[in-house]
């Protein structure tokens, strides 16, 4: 039997997130019939974009008026439901905030172990995925089905445009939960690119002392450079910025082009959210700072002195 591969899209704002094309990728290098599924209580929009994309062969749109906000308990059992009556081998979603708290609810509806992170793929029921803050990876084989699996953004590229797939309407049959409504959402919003998806990314550590600090020195670079701002778990933890911009192990797994760590010392739980970029540049007073370790290049002083003078050079 062939694959048939639900990937599950991620959006806002009417807008499809990026990592929906990576985890396409993944679906592409397991092989067989890719199908991406749009939730959302209008998802013209989305479905529009997804089906742009590369190796997809429809678009699954799936409208319902509690699909409005994106709630984990209300769309897993919609996820399962689908997955059966499509005869899913493969369910994937991106190993983002929203498919960490999606997949696993889908997993246990559909009674088979979850495979989290993946980031190489051997075989349709064989990958690769990194265990002990990525200092170690692991291959894994599942004998059930469907395979349900995050796929780690890091490590795939965006499914670049290709030929129009249909996009199909389609009804689900699954029994919505009664226990759980959506109240609220609090985020940071930015005109920056996505921490996740973005080519260039400044982050600062617990050395800028304060959040105006982090305003003052971080920002005014990622304005030059056009970049997203991160920040380590220090910097989080200490009140200096939210901890949607939290860059490691427990915050966001980043693949940048090009990333500045800012004042960081460079603690495994950090480093393991970043060993992906391209190009690192490391700011510290300390020279025995780890972060040099994995650096590409290096500046060794007082980043209150260095940023600016960086700064004014771009």
């Amino acid at each position: 039997m062939s694959n048939r591969i639900l990937v599950v899209a991620e959006h806002a704002g009417g807008k499809l997130n990026v990592a929906t094309a990576k985890a396409v990728t993944a679906g592409q290098k397991i092989g067989g019939e890719i199908e991406i599924a749009v939730f959302a209580a209008d998802g013209a929009a989305v479905a529009g974009e997804a089906a742009k994309l590369a190796g997809v062969a429809r678009v699954l749109q799936v409208d319902h008026a509690a699909n409005k906000d994106a709630m984990s308990a209300v769309l897993a059992p919609q996820v399962a439901a689908l997955a059966k009556s499509r005869g899913s081998t493969h369910v994937l979603a991106p190993g983002s905030t929203f498919g960490k708290d999606v997949l696993p609810r889908v997993a246990a509806l559909l009674g088979v172990p979850q495979v989290s992170d993946i980031m190489n793929v051997h075989a349709a029921n064989r990958f690769d995925r990194p265990t002990y803050a990525g200092n170690a990876i692991v291959t894994v084989e599942t004998t059930v089905s469907p395979v349900v699996a995050t796929v780690r953004m890091a490590s795939f590229a965006a499914a670049v445009a290709g030929a129009a797939a249909p996009v199909e309407k389609t009804a689900v049959d699954a029994k919505l939960p009664t226990h759980t409504r959506y109240v609220g959402i609090e985020s940071h919003k930015s005109e920056r690119p996505d921490l996740q998806s973005a080519g260039r990314v400044v982050s600062g550590g617990r050395a800028l002392a304060s959040g105006e600090n982090f305003q003052k020195y971080i920002v005014p670079l990622a304005d030059k450079l056009g970049a997203a701002i991160g920040a380590s778990r220090a910097a989080v933890d200490s009140g200096y910025v939210p901890n949607d911009m939290q860059v490691g192990q427990t915050g966001k797994i980043i693949a940048p082009e090009l990333y500045f760590a800012v004042g960081i010392s460079g603690a495994i739980q950090h480093l393991a959210g970043i060993k992906d970029a391209r190009t690192i540049v490391a700011i510290n007073k300390d020279p025995e700072a780890p972060i040099f370790e994995i650096a590409d290049l290096g500046l060794v002083g007082d980043l209150f002195q260095l940023l600016p003078e960086l700064t004014g050079k771009l």
